[in-house]
């Protein structure tokens, strides 16, 4: 399945849960924040081992489809993980 996320790069702590509101009422994006700098990929990096520990998956499960320069991304994630999804989306 094809998701939303928006990361927080140079955050205080690492966190993965809340939604954030996308324009034209798509489905919100999951906030991922890391203590990594977006600098060379460490940001992306480290949003996708929070992702996999939080979905409780391989790392190498999570791709990247677009976005590997901005904050909002969209990741392609195992179908079987929507319950997981939908209650990080709840969180926060």
């Amino acid at each position: 399945m094809r998701v939303s996320i928006r990361v927080k790069p140079g955050s205080s702590r690492n966190r993965v849960g809340g939604a954030y509101p996308l324009p034209d009422g798509a489905t919100p994006a999951l906030i991922v924040a890391t203590t990594a700098p977006a600098v060379d990929g460490k940001a992306n990096a480290a949003v996708i081992k929070l992702l996999a520990k939080s979905l409780e998956i391989r790392a190498a499960a999570i791709t990247v489809v677009s976005g590997h320069t901005a904050r909002t991304k969209l990741l392609e994630v195992p179908d079987d993980r929507k319950t997981q999804w939908a209650r990080l989306l709840a969180s926060g």
